[in-house]
């Protein structure tokens, strides 16, 4: 039986809202492997890289 989930989808849209009505316009949530929530937040949105799993493609496939 697995464990009870740390957080729900409502912590996450809760702090976001708040980041948003603190007057951040980009905000990056991040879930780590081990439940921890990572949010960055910041007024201007930034250049990010995309990383990509090349597994996706084998879940996607052929396009």
């Amino acid at each position: 039986m697995s464990a009870p989930a740390r957080f729900t989808q409502t912590d996450i849209a809760r702090a976001m809202k708040g980041a948003r009505k603190a007057g951040f316009s980009a905000i990056r949530v991040v879930i780590e492997p081990g439940g921890n929530i990572v949010m960055e937040a910041s007024e201007a949105p930034s250049e990010t890289v995309t990383r990509r799993n090349p597994l996706d493609r084998l879940l996607k496939g052929p396009r």
